[in-house]
C-alpha cells in the first residue's frame, strides 16, 4: 500500500485559509496549531505556513495586550487578488510600451546601416584602424617609464621630499636645543642619544642614496 502523499506548501496555505474563511473568526497561533491537523497540516508547520500567508497579506495579524491574533476574511483575499491583478496589468502595460519603444528605436538605428559594399569596406577599415590603435597603445606602454609627465611628477615628488627632509632636520635641531636648555642636568645622556641617532642615519644613508640618486640624476639631466 503506497504511503499517502503530504500536502504541498500551497495546499497547506489553502487549508489554513479555509479555517479562517469558514469560521470568519479570530485565532491565536496555538488555536491554529490545534485546528491545522484537522485540515491535514501538522501542528509543527502551521507557524511557517501562517507566516507565509501574513507575508502575502492574505492573513492579517495584530497584537492585543500580550496576545497576537490572526484573521482573514474572504473579502481580504479577494481584495489582495484584485490588487495583484491590477499591478500585473500595469506592469504588462509598461512592458508593452517599452517593447514598442525599443522596436521603434531599432528601426531608426537600422536606417543608413543597410548592408552594402560601401558599408562592408567601411567596417573593414574601422577594424584595421582599431587594430593599429591597439598595437600603438601597447607599444606606448613600453615607454611609460620615460613618460615626460611621469618624470616631471617624480621630480616634483623628490623636491617635496627634499623640502620635508630639511624641515624635519631643522625641527630635530630645534628639539635638541630645547632639550639641552630644558634639561641641562641630562646633557651627557642627551649627547649620547644624539650620537646614536646620528650613527643610525649614517648607516642607512648609503642605502637610501643608492636608491634615490640614479633617479635624481635622471631627472636633473
Amino acid at each position: 500500500m503506497s504511503k499517502k502523499r503530504g500536502l504541498s506548501l500551497e495546499e497547506k496555505r489553502e487549508q489554513i485559509l479555509q479555517i479562517f474563511h469558514e469560521s470568519q473568526d479570530f485565532f491565536l497561533l496555538k488555536e491554529l496549531e490545534k485546528l491545522g491537523p484537522k485540515k491535514g497540516v501538522i501542528s509543527q508547520s502551521v507557524k511557517d505556513v501562517l507566516q507565509s500567508l501574513v507575508d502575502d497579506d492574505l492573513v492579517l495579524k495584530d497584537k492585543i495586550g500580550t496576545s497576537v491574533y490572526f484573521w482573514s476574511l474572504p473579502s481580504c483575499a479577494g481584495n489582495q487578488l484584485r490588487n495583484t491583478y491590477r499591478k500585473l496589468e500595469s506592469d504588462l502595460s509598461s512592458c508593452r510600451k517599452r517593447f514598442a519603444e525599443l522596436v521603434e528605436q531599432r528601426g531608426n538605428l537600422k536606417k543608413g546601416r543597410e548592408e552594402s559594399d560601401e558599408r562592408k569596406a567601411a567596417l573593414e577599415e574601422l577594424k584595421t584602424v582599431e587594430l593599429q590603435h591597439k598595437k600603438l597603445t601597447e607599444e606606448l606602454a613600453c615607454y611609460a617609464d620615460n613618460d615626460p609627465a611621469a618624470l616631471e611628477a617624480m621630480k616634483n615628488a623628490i623636491e617635496v621630499a627634499h623640502s620635508a627632509a630639511n624641515r624635519w632636520t631643522d625641527n630635530i635641531f630645534t628639539l635638541q636645543q630645547w632639550c639641552s636648555t630644558k634639561f641641562p642636568e641630562a646633557k651627557e645622556q642627551l649627547e649620547h642619544l644624539y650620537t646614536e641617532v646620528d650613527a643610525f642615519f649614517l648607516h642607512i644613508r648609503p642605502a637610501f642614496a643608492s636608491i634615490t640618486m640614479p633617479w635624481f640624476r635622471l631627472l636633473c639631466h
